[in-house]
């Protein structure tokens, strides 16, 4: 047992783990701040002892649709925020961050290229390609960012905060839906007419 807890974890392990926990998150058995605290640590577990101690303190696994609970489905009301994140942390973290990164980089060129050949063609002769000037500069410092984000581990991070987020603005409709449904009962109230 000891030899499996020093064993190094892989990304299926800790999605696994993150499955385990918003499942625990959707049955009330842990809190959203307490959540996303245990997902930042599952996603930067290096073994398996770190991924078991996140598990610790909650029961076995149940499958939603037989739980006891009321089912957290994508569809219901209660989990619009908590039960639809699984699909960014899960695939395209990287590709997706990188699309967020590089984008406005390729959109500028573009443009910016666009407005050189436009140019060029007008005045009948190649002009200098100054394009490059933006190109160059901007393009070498997302080529930094671009690496050190993928050792630092910035897409999972990015992908957490997403799922924070989302898990904040359902957890806030809910509320107010919550709050709607409670101001007609507290208006229902008979009032003396004196």
């Amino acid at each position: 047992m000891d030899g499996r807890d020093g064993m190094r974890a892989a990304d299926a392990d800790r999605e696994a783990v993150a499955d385990r926990l918003r499942a625990a998150l959707g049955e009330g058995r842990l809190d959203l701040h307490e959540y996303d605290e245990r997902l930042q640590r599952a996603y930067a577990a290096r073994t398996y002892a770190e991924l078991d101690t996140l598990l610790a303190d909650l029961p076995p696994v149940t499958p939603v649709e037989r739980s006891t609970l009321a089912p957290v489905t994508p569809a219901g009301p209660p989990s619009a925020g908590a039960g639809d994140p699984p699909a960014p942390v899960r695939g395209g973290v990287t590709a997706r961050w990188l699309a967020e990164v590089w984008l406005p980089y390729v959109q500028v060129i573009a443009i910016v290229v666009t407005i050189w050949a436009v140019t060029s063609l007008l005045s009948r002769e190649p002009l200098y390609f100054w394009p490059v000037w933006l190109a160059g500069p901007w393009g070498a410092v997302l080529v930094v960012r671009t690496v050190t984000g993928l050792t630092g581990g910035e897409p999972r991070r990015r992908a957490v905060e997403r799922e924070r987020r989302r898990q904040r603005k359902g957890a806030k409709r809910e509320r107010r839906r919550e709050l709607r449904t409670a101001e007609p009962d507290q208006r229902d109230d008979p009032r003396p007419a004196d």
